[in-house]
């Protein structure tokens, strides 16, 4: 078995099947989502070529587009911070319970077999105004003032309160990844830690989350790569508003293709998002990797 999967056609062979689907599901569509941003074309009829008129207007005389990458930026930053240091500190909680264990595991990742419209229609109904719902009727049990407070249109608040959504939903997922790192942490290092009298927090601090550092990143790429082209949840919820103030790259590229019939100028705005993701995957990764030389 292992002179098997130590030659090279072997392992070729394996790796053929999926090559072909994501060359066929990724690459293919953009290649073409790049062809087709060199067009003014509404998504029928006849195509005008306009060369890099699309990426001129993009970048340079498109304010809401900057708006987008910022807001993604941000909605990206929050997911990480409650998907995967949340998601860490949960597992860690786990890892300490004798408890109970098996059904607050369950409980935590309910949220992901979750649909995101159900998800999304649960957050509409807690954080209603009219009625007020669950969240607003219990803040007005300490201040009268909350009882009509604005969630979802408020423009200041709808961009934190879909990134919260979104890493709600999908804590519960990297939760269980993290636990079944931390487990698999050889108890001779914790005897070890242990003998030499570091308490809880010190084991943690400076020898399982250190031990798990790999896991970390992988979940930071994981996240980043999901939370960059983020759709779902931020158009089923806010749809982008109130204004623009919760408009994400994705929902923008997707107003403008299919809601404005512009679909070249969608498909722009789809490369760049690709090149986004590709540039924050690369700057990530090398100060990753500087990290683990260090």
């Amino acid at each position: 078995m292992q002179k098997s999967f130590g030659r090279k056609k072997v392992i070729m062979m394996f790796l053929l099947p999926a090559f072909l689907v994501y060359t066929l599901f990724v690459v293919v569509s953009v290649v073409w989502a790049g062809y087709y941003s060199l067009f003014d074309w509404s998504g029928v009829g006849e195509k005008s070529f306009l060369g890099l008129q699309n990426y001129t207007q993009l970048f340079t005389n498109d304010p809401t587009f900057w708006a987008t990458v910022a807001h993604t930026l941000i909605y990206t930053v929050i997911c990480v911070l409650i998907q995967v240091f949340g998601g860490l500190l949960f597992a860690i909680f786990l890892s300490r319970v004798t408890k109970f264990r098996a059904g607050l595991q369950t409980l935590y990742y309910v949220p992901v077999v979750i649909s995101s419209v159900a998800i999304c229609q649960i957050f509409t109904k807690l954080l209603s105004v009219t009625p007020p719902g669950v969240i607003n009727s219990v803040l007005g049990f300490f201040n009268a003032d909350l009882l009509y407070m604005e969630w979802i249109s408020n423009d200041s608040l709808s961009l934190l309160v879909a990134s919260f959504v979104e890493g709600y939903k999908y804590l519960g997922l990297y939760m269980v990844i993290f636990y079944a790192a931390l487990i698999g942490v050889p108890k001779e290092l914790e005897e070890a830690a242990i003998m030499d009298g570091t308490n809880v927090v010190q084991l943690y601090r400076h020898v399982k989350i250190p031990y798990i550092r790999p896991v970390i990143i992988a979940n930071c790429v994981l996240v980043l790569n999901g939370s960059l082209r983020s759709f779902d949840i931020s158009f089923l919820l806010t749809k982008g508003g109130p204004g623009n103030s919760s408009e994400l790259m994705s929902t923008y590229m997707y107003k403008q293709a299919f809601s404005s019939m512009k679909y070249g100028y969608g498909s722009a705005v789809a490369m760049a998002i690709v090149a986004i993701c590709l540039l924050v995957g690369f700057v990530f990764r090398r100060v990753t990797e500087r990290g683990e030389e260090a």
